[in-house]
C-alpha cells in the first residue's frame, strides 16, 4: 500500500521539524521536500514590490518536483535505496512494494500547484501568528540573507494571498496550530496518520 501525506504550512511554522520526527518513528517513510527545488537565484524574478520573488511557485521547479513524486509512486523500494532510506526488514527480504509505504511531500506551496493537489491521501498544513513568523524568520540564517523589510514586504502578503488560494484549491486540509508543543503537534499527525492506514488495510 502507498500512502501520501502532505505536510504544508507557512514559513518557519515547524513543518521541517514535523517532517523529520515522523520519517524517523514511521517504517518505510520517505520525504520530498520542496525547498529542494527552488531554482538559482538568478532565474528568480524581482517583482514590483522590489523583491526578488522566492515566495511564489514559480520560484520552484515544479515539473521536476511532480517528477521525483511520480518516481516514489512507481517504485517506492528502490526511491528508498536511492535515497538512503533504511526499509523495515520484511520489505528488505522479499525486496518487493509489500508492505505499507509512506511518502511525506513538505512544503509551504504544495497545495497551490494543481498536479499535487490529488496525490495527497492526508492533507495538513501548520500556522502560527504574524508575529511569531516574523521573529522565528528574524532568527533564522538563509544562504541568502533576508533584506531589510522582505518579511512585510513580500514574505506575508504572498502567505496571506496563498493561503486563500489554498483553501479555494483544497477542503481536506486539517489544520495544525504551530503555536502548540512540538510533542502535541507530532502526537495529532501521527495518530491522524495510524488511523488513516488502519481504516485502508
Amino acid at each position: 500500500m502507498k500512502f501520501i501525506i502532505g505536510i504544508g504550512g507557512v514559513t518557519n511554522g515547524g513543518k521541517t521539524t514535523l517532517t523529520n520526527r515522523l520519517v524517523k518513528t514511521i517504517p518505510n517513510c520517505c520525504v520530498v521536500h520542496q525547498d529542494d527545488f527552488f531554482k538559482k537565484p538568478d532565474q528568480i524574478e524581482v517583482g514590483e514590490d522590489g523583491f526578488r520573488q522566492w515566495d511564489v511557485i514559480s520560484a520552484m521547479d515544479m515539473e521536476a518536483m511532480v517528477n521525483t513524486v511520480k518516481g516514489w509512486q512507481e517504485n517506492p523500494v528502490k526511491f528508498a535505496r536511492s535515497h538512503g532510506v533504511s526499509l523495515s526488514p520484511e520489505v528488505e527480504i522479499s525486496d518487493s512494494e509489500e508492505g505499507i509505504h509512506i511518502l511525506i511531500v513538505e512544503g509551504f506551496l504544495i497545495y497551490n500547484y494543481k498536479p499535487l493537489i490529488d496525490i495527497y491521501d492526508k492533507c495538513f498544513y501548520i500556522s502560527i501568528p504574524y508575529e511569531e513568523c516574523k521573529r522565528r524568520r528574524s532568527t533564522r540564517t538563509y544562504t541568502l540573507p533576508d533584506p531589510p523589510g522582505l518579511f512585510d514586504g513580500h514574505v506575508w502578503p504572498m502567505y496571506l494571498k496563498h493561503r486563500k488560494e489554498m483553501e479555494n484549491n483544497c477542503d481536506r486540509i486539517k489544520y495544525l496550530d504551530g503555536m502548540d508543543i512540538k510533542e502535541g503537534i507530532y502526537n495529532k499527525v501521527y495518530e491522524s496518520v495510524q488511523n488513516s492506514l488502519l481504516n485502508n488495510l
